[in-house]
């Protein structure tokens, strides 16, 4: 009878779901004695897990659940195990249940999801797991929060029937050293398990996609007339409406480049620039994003690095930011072609092809794709050049999808939330974060030109009611001085990356908006989020957690007692570097523990916790008298004795003690003795103490809001050498 009743569910759930299921193999590997965990998104996960697992294991149900009336018709299937997971006596009697050798399915957060994320893990399921030696069987749910039967309506997309995936992980058990024990132990076995959670609900997502098919399948699921991208032209585009301009924008491109070519891109944030990028994608051409802000030596190097052929950019965009004299410089190494005069080349056949490809856009699109997988290169960007001659990194597809599939697990944005993308597109956090990953979530992007406007960019934020907006903390902090106190007011988050977050720009924010800013890390070769701060897992200083999927170690450095180099790998890990003078050639990720290791260059400490603080970077350290000194630091020292002003510390060669250092500040007042009183107060030994003090009016800063040190440097070197 039970069989019969299975076997129906399913073919009625397959009717109206289209449920696929894979992993269910691992089910007889878990052995007799197993705790079957799942993250929680509707009311249909029970039923799911009820139809598809191969025994009818008990389901441990919260206690104030089991005595709905909503439940009764599954005791006549199923045995249900009321238990509070925050009572000890509920614990102990699941513990004594499964060491019968029995099965049990428990959703560790306790009830459904309000947010489409993870929400509180227990202590409970954890010590569940640790106690009674059971082996964990994790089983993904995917699809189930968009249903009716979620709790998310009103803050997220509700479809009727949406596909649903369910996907059961190798089974694992917790261990944990056995000299941990106490309230240690119950934290240590609640952490193994919401790592446990965030491994399984990274594993929700599939990224073996190209973007593009990714795209598609975002607008099929939040809807063709979805509202997501917008200028400040302010002409709202839906994702019907993207495809169409994609498609008949590539079939007056396609003439111009050949299949898997890499293909500049010099464009502002417009819509046109994204429209550009998809086009491109959509024709197996890899757009390179190229940064108009470096010069033009830098701009011809990054073309030369990655065998750059073909630029498109726009005349409208290089009058109104005078780049005439670099536009007609890069025309000599490149075909340079203006957007404006491809509009000639666009028929009328062109306009209605497109527009037919764009109601079968996903049909087409696989006819077209035949041949390219998620390994393939998808993107290049290049790093910022404040170090030298700019790298050319190439992330494939599964890079860009695993870092949206990674930082999803923690964040929740919604269809709802408004994005504003004011980072330039050729820096990472703007290309992947601010734009790609919205585009994958449906949420609405708001692009805006240029992150320097201070006043602008906060009543834009208003006028537009943001939700979501990154910056680097100098962009942030421009924009706390000059907002009034009610501009963010529909910010759920604020993000910073790129630099440090200093602690006046986080104490202004709470103080004027009462906002918290949360800190992450990233690099562009890891697509490029590496770990951050969300508001169920947060510590002050710190850059985060790493993200689900990924593996770090610390390289011992010489001179450095806590911490060491930062060395990563997940699949958000790049291809590799095209480095100038190569070729072309790829240079893949590799370190002494074998491939797809890559060393950040970051120096940092990781707690017993796994919180991540970045100490500096390796080249940010000044060595003096044979003790390592971080700039950052003496930065840092800077910020407490003069804190409304900017500051960078260099370091140049010194003949009696290898290096020395120097303070360059927009603070007209700063002197060093100032600055060696309050590293006496704050206990800084005297090598933190710069060798000079140096004002400038303003501090060179790139197009991504890092200070450009490169610039700075040599510009001191010079002075020394005028000088000496």
């Amino acid at each position: 009878m039970l069989k019969l009743v299975k076997f129906l569910l399913r073919c009625l759930l397959r009717l109206l779901y289209k449920v696929e299921v894979t992993g269910m193999e691992h089910y007889a590997r878990a052995g007799n004695r197993v705790l079957i965990v799942a993250n929680h998104a509707s009311l249909l996960d029970g039923v799911l897990l009820y139809a598809w697992l191969p025994e009818t294991p008990t389901f441990a149900i919260n206690t104030q659940a089991a005595v709905k009336k909503t439940y009764r018709p599954f005791l006549k299937f199923v045995d249900l195990f009321p238990m509070d997971p925050a009572n000890p006596l509920s614990v102990k009697s699941m513990i004594k249940f499964l060491k019968e050798d029995r099965k049990a399915v428990i959703f560790p957060e306790g009830r459904i999801t309000t947010t489409g994320v993870l929400m509180k893990i227990y202590e409970g399921p954890g010590l569940i797991a640790d106690k009674s030696g059971a082996t964990i069987l994790p089983i993904a749910i995917e699809g189930t929060q968009y249903s009716p039967l979620s709790y998310m309506k009103g803050r997220g997309k509700i479809v009727l029937f949406p596909k649903i995936r369910l996907k059961a992980l190798a089974p694992e058990k917790i261990n944990i050293d056995a000299s941990i024990q106490g309230h240690e132990r119950r934290k240590a076995v609640m952490m193994a398990m919401q790592n446990l959670m965030y491994k399984l609900a990274f594993a929700c997502y599939d990224y073996d996609n190209t973007v593009f098919g990714a795209i598609l399948d975002a607008a099929k699921l939040f809807g063709k007339n979805h509202l997501v991208l917008e200028d400040i032209n302010r002409e709202p585009l839906t994702y019907s409406q993207l495809f169409t301009r994609a498609f008949i924008l590539a079939r007056a491109l396609r003439g111009d480049t050949q299949s898997d070519e890499r293909v500049g891109l010099l464009l502002p944030n417009v819509a046109a620039a994204i429209v550009s990028y998809l086009a491109l994608q959509y024709l197996g051409r890899i757009p390179a994003m190229l940064n108009y802000t470096t010069g033009i030596q830098l701009l011809i190097k990054a073309c030369e690095t990655a065998s750059i052929k073909t630029v498109y950019t726009s005349r409208r965009f290089i009058e109104n930011v005078s780049l005439e004299a670099v536009a007609e410089e890069l025309q000599g190494h490149v075909n340079l072609v203006y957007l404006e005069d491809l509009r000639g080349r666009i028929g009328l056949a062109d306009k209605l092809i497109g527009l037919l490809r764009s109601y079968y856009p996903r049909a087409h699109y696989r006819r077209v794709s035949r041949h390219r997988s998620a390994g393939d290169p998808a993107t290049i960007l290049f790093t910022s050049g404040s170090e030298g001659v700019p790298k050319g990194v190439v992330l494939s597809h599964r890079n860009l999808l695993s870092n949206f599939a990674q930082v999803r697990c923690r964040i929740d944005f919604l269809p709802s939330d408004v994005f504003f993308s004011c980072l330039p597109l050729f820096h990472s956090f703007g290309l992947n974060v601010g734009c790609l990953m919205p585009l994958l979530g449906g949420s609405r992007i708001f692009l805006y030109t240029t992150p320097l406007h201070y006043r602008v960019i906060p009543e834009l934020a208003y006028g537009t009611n943001a939700t979501v907006l990154f910056g680097a903390n100098t962009f942030l902090k421009g924009y706390a001085r000059h907002a009034h106190a009610y501009d963010f007011n529909s910010l759920r988050y604020t993000l910073a990356g790129a630099e440090k977050l200093r602690d006046d720009t986080q104490k202004l924010w709470m103080e004027k908006f009462g906002i918290r800013i949360l800190q992450g890390y990233g690099v562009t070769e890891c697509s490029p989020v590496i770990s951050v701060n969300t508001s169920l897992n947060h510590k002050i200083g710190s850059v985060g957690k790493l993200m689900p999927g990924m593996e770090a170690y610390l390289v011992p450095v010489e001179g450095i007692e806590a911490g060491g180099r930062l060395v990563v790998k997940g699949p958000n890990v790049m291809l590799g570097y095209l480095l100038h003078g190569s070729g072309g050639g790829l240079q893949p990720p590799l370190t002494d523990r074998g491939d797809g290791w890559y060393d950040t260059g970051d120096i940092a400490a990781i707690d017993p916790d796994g919180y991540i603080e970045i100490l500096g970077r390796a080249k940010r350290f000044a060595k003096i008298g044979g003790e390592m000194i971080s700039l950052t630091a003496v930065e840092e020292l800077a910020n407490a004795a003069w804190p409304d002003f900017n500051h960078a510390a260099v370091s140049l060669p010194d003949e009696r003690k290898g290096e020395k250092i120097i303070l360059v500040t927009d603070c007209d007042g700063a002197e060093r003795k100032l600055f060696q009183a309050k590293a006496q107060e704050l206990k800084y030994g005297e090598l933190y103490i710069p060798r000079e003090v140096v004002y400038v009016k303003e501090l060179p800063v790139l197009g991504t809001g890092k200070t450009d040190y490169v610039t700075l440097t040599k510009t001191l070197a010079e002075e020394q050498e005028t000088t000496a």
